[in-house]
């Protein structure tokens, strides 16, 4: 009940402070996410990449819940162990989305060449120019936007070196993509709840 409560809390405070324009909402923490996007009415699908292994030339695509990501990098891409990534150091991994979405999130990290997890700042960043930065060192390490205005066409992620760490690769794991119906299939279903609460009335 505490938990339902202080969730209700924060996500009235960012409503009410979004409220007078459309904005990017962003989070570091999945359980926020993924209450923000229910209660804008989104259904959340998911990209594990579990089924994706070895190297990938630039343009990979991908279809999770009829949304469909293109991924590419300089250098092309490599996955393993569930994650995607890119195949050289330094480069960033970008994710272009059709349709685009009102929300996209993720688990960023950095990785070395045996996908082994390493110290990194990540560099998250959307189409519009809406970005994050911070630092990560697990793959639990989660990234998320949520736009109350303009969907999200794209996001692109890079890792650079923390002190003492070599060669660093941008690494994703579970792409979680928020998705609103569009405004005339709420319509129907608004229709077709007062259809069916006319006949239980009777």
């Amino acid at each position: 009940m505490s938990i339902r409560i202080a969730f209700s809390a924060a996500a009235m405070t960012v409503v009410m402070t979004q409220a007078a324009s459309a904005a990017m909402v962003t989070f570091t923490n999945s359980t926020l996410w993924n209450g923000f996007s229910a209660s804008q009415g989104a259904s959340v699908v998911t990209e594990n990449f579990n089924s994706y292994d070895g190297f990938y030339d630039n343009g990979l695509t991908g279809t999770a819940g009829g949304i469909q990501w293109t991924a590419s990098a300089p250098g092309d891409l490599y996955a393993g162990s569930g994650y995607m990534s890119t195949n050289n150091a330094s480069a960033t991994l970008t994710f272009s989305l059709s349709p685009s979405v009102q929300g996209v999130a993720g688990n960023f990290f950095g990785t070395n060449q045996v996908f082994g997890i390493v110290p990194a700042i990540i560099g998250v960043e959307l189409a519009d120019g809406s970005s994050y930065v911070g630092y990560a060192a697990s793959a639990a390490d989660f990234v998320g936007f949520f736009s109350t205005g303009a969907a999200i066409a794209s996001i692109s992620v890079s890792a650079s070196n923390v002190a003492g760490t070599d060669s660093i690769y941008a690494t994703v794991d579970n792409l979680y993509f928020a998705v609103v119906p569009a405004p005339g299939a709420i319509a129907l279903l608004g229709v077709a709840g007062l259809v069916s609460g006319a006949r239980k009335r009777r």
